[in-house]
């Protein structure tokens, strides 16, 4: 069965929040149109529209690649999550019932992934924790824009977070649950702001990526021969 290009796009976004899509992966037009089963024009509009989104970007006669933010690029990024998740919580009045429920759910699946060690489910499930709270919230343009916003920070953490402490931020999660469930959505946005801030202090911001480091060993005096 054909796929559609808006599938590309989903795959895409959902490889990048569970880690297996990094900065700067060059994604072939020829070769997506063979996976999808779709001509190269699909996979192109398919692009562009990520493009838009800030996901990737396209270099002439190269192709598309994942973005990779920049450290001004990272902090409007986590900038933005704050205002729209601290905003989102501060305006709630009441949930669906089953709400907490799930996010209680999600939450314990965040610790199995870091019980057993998998990276990628524990990446994925951290980030999507987020998404599910503008779910529950039930608007889905803050539910679209959440889930891009967070793939974005996903990659500023692959580029600029050697150690992210997941089982803090699951702890976080937890903590914000438990607000939501006793209704104080005031403490639940004053937690999200601190669970934020905290991982974008565990960034090392001034490192940024060295593009010719590759090329730079290979030629070193002391690189293998």
């Amino acid at each position: 069965m054909t796929q559609l290009p808006d599938s590309i796009e989903d795959s895409v976004i959902s490889a990048i929040l569970g880690g297996r899509l990094r900065p700067g992966t060059r994604l072939g037009e020829a070769k997506l149109a063979e996976v999808y089963g779709v001509s190269r024009t699909r996979v192109r509009e398919a692009m562009m529209r990520l493009e838009t989104r800030g996901i990737v970007h396209v270099s002439a006669r190269r192709g598309w690649f994942v973005v990779e933010p920049s450290a001004t690029e990272a902090r409007a990024a986590f900038q933005a999550r704050r205002v729209i998740e601290t905003g989102m919580l501060r305006d709630l009045h009441t949930l669906p019932g089953d709400a907490v429920a799930h996010l209680r759910a999600h939450v314990e699946e965040e610790r199995e992934a870091l019980h057993t060690g998998h990276v990628g489910s524990r990446t994925c499930l951290l980030g999507d924790f987020h998404i599910h709270l503008a779910h529950a919230f039930g608007n889905a343009f803050l539910t679209d824009i959440l889930r891009d916003l967070t793939a974005r920070t996903t990659l500023v953490s692959m580029l600029y977070q050697s150690d992210q402490d997941a089982a803090a931020s699951s702890d976080d999660h937890a903590g914000i649950v438990t607000l939501l469930a006793d209704g104080d959505y005031a403490g639940a946005a004053r937690l999200m702001d601190e669970h934020i801030r905290r991982v974008e202090d565990g960034l090392d911001l001034a490192a940024a990526p060295d593009p010719l480091a590759g090329l730079r060993e290979i030629l070193s005096p002391g690189a293998p021969a």
